[in-house]
């Protein structure tokens, strides 16, 4: 088995044998986010340089070496013993009783691989917000330590940070998790997009759904915008696009990545595009080479 030494700027170094699974997936962080430092068969030889680097380079060092650690990431609060992962912390409770558990904790903190995270009111409210159930015990639920890093830095009074996925009002948290009431989007405080998300909360699609059967679902709602089109239905065009959204949204939601940030991530590469329009559709303006200007479609 291959060992591979990483090293994320700023943040760490770290060991792992599966570099896309935990440092990609688990982590978030993109492929040039990290520089792979080294990489070896010999587990004692890369867990040796493992923490030499993290010394000589100023990082936190590691107590025990990669080679000698096990599964024992349990951490003890107050009243509550979570266990903290690269990626995730893990508390003990089903998502229902999770606020009063992190009511009795008020003040507790612990460390993870993004900083140390202290339980406040404001705290409590993004939590709420962003805690999913473990799809593998009911009775756990669990964060992304990434994430609260992201918004926990982005405020130095540690309140929510304008601009989340989900709005932390105590009200609407309340409701959603606990009372299962009907959130009419009328009188939901936050996007559209936040709306749909708790719709289909309510309805345990992320718990319960999948990814590949919400694209199933999406070339449906595509086709049936084509039809619309044909007959130039716009009534139907309407509710096919709406219906494209709400799965995209859905699909987005599945697979960890807010339909928000995909809709900045193309519109910052489309902004920056010239091109002109021909025979109703955009054709970019690439730049020219030796054989010619290309001509690529949006």
């Amino acid at each position: 088995m291959m060992y591979y030494l990483y090293h994320i700027p700023g943040k760490k170094i770290g060991v792992t044998n599966d570099v896309e699974g935990r440092v990609v997936n688990q982590q978030g962080y993109d492929w040039d986010e990290f520089d792979i430092l080294a990489m070896d068969e010999d587990i004692s030889h890369i867990s040796e340089l493992e923490l030499e680097l993290q010394q000589k380079m100023g990082y936190r060092v590691e107590e025990k070496l990669y080679k000698d650690l096990f599964n024992n990431n349990n951490k003890q609060l107050n009243n509550m013993k979570i266990n903290v992962t690269e990626a995730t912390t893990t508390f003990p409770c089903p998502l229902d009783k999770l606020k009063g558990r992190l009511m009795d904790e008020l003040g507790m903190q612990w460390e993870t691989d993004h900083g140390e995270f202290t339980i406040t009111q404001p705290t409590i409210n993004w939590i709420m917000a962003n805690v999913k159930t473990s799809m593998y015990n009911k009775d756990r639920c669990y964060i992304y330590n990434k994430a609260m890093a992201k918004y926990y830095d982005h405020d130095p009074h540690r309140n929510i940070t304008i601009g989340t996925t989900h709005k932390a009002d105590l009200e609407r948290i309340n409701d959603k998790h606990f009372n299962k009431s009907n959130i009419n989007c009328d009188e939901c405080d936050g996007s559209l997009f936040d709306c749909i998300r708790d719709w289909a909360r309510e309805r345990d699609l992320y718990e319960k759904g999948d990814p590949k059967t919400q694209y199933i679902k999406l070339m449906e709602e595509t086709g049936e915008i084509g039809r619309a089109i044909l007959k130039n239905d716009t009534d139907e065009i309407i509710d096919g696009i709406g219906d494209a959204v709400v799965v995209l949204t859905n699909l987005a939601e599945l697979v960890g990545v807010p339909i928000e940030e995909c809709m900045q991530t193309a519109y910052d590469v489309i902004s920056k595009r010239k091109g002109k329009m021909i025979n109703g559709t955009f054709v970019k303006e690439q730049p020219k080479t030796s054989y010619g200007r290309q001509r690529n479609t949006l």
